[in-house]
């Protein structure tokens, strides 16, 4: 069962938690409530498509960390200059996960960048 806390000792020293702590998850309700209950584990093994989630997310995480520098630094830049509430990577595992290629040609044209998605081919 989750409790609310009115204000932990901590948040008035201007720190706050998230996620999970020890034996507890926290996290900060829509009211702003710091809600703290016991953690929980899976009760069964992930499923066939968890695990192939699993493995296309960490491909894309693998494909972003073999990209050079200067690819990297065109996608924050695409992402900054579309001022989207994400970063390169974060629009990277977006063209990788959900292959749109008119939205990433329309970011790239938009923001006059060169991004390379993982298949190699490069959007102008």
């Amino acid at each position: 069962m989750a409790q609310q806390f009115g204000t932990l000792p901590l948040s008035l020293m201007g720190l706050v938690i998230y996620g999970d702590l020890g034996p507890l998850t926290m996290y900060k309700s829509g009211r702003g409530k710091i809600v703290t209950f016991l953690k929980t584990w899976p009760d069964r093994p992930a499923s066939y498509y968890q695990v192939l989630d699993r493995g296309r997310f960490a491909a894309a995480a693998y494909s972003w960390t073999q990209l050079t520098p200067a690819a990297k630094a065109d996608w924050n830049l695409a992402a900054r200059r579309a001022s989207l509430c994400m970063t390169g990577f974060n629009l990277y595992m977006y063209c990788w996960l959900a292959p749109d290629n008119s939205s990433i040609r329309t970011i790239a044209r938009q923001t006059h960048t060169t991004l390379a998605c993982a298949c190699g081919i490069p959007y102008p």
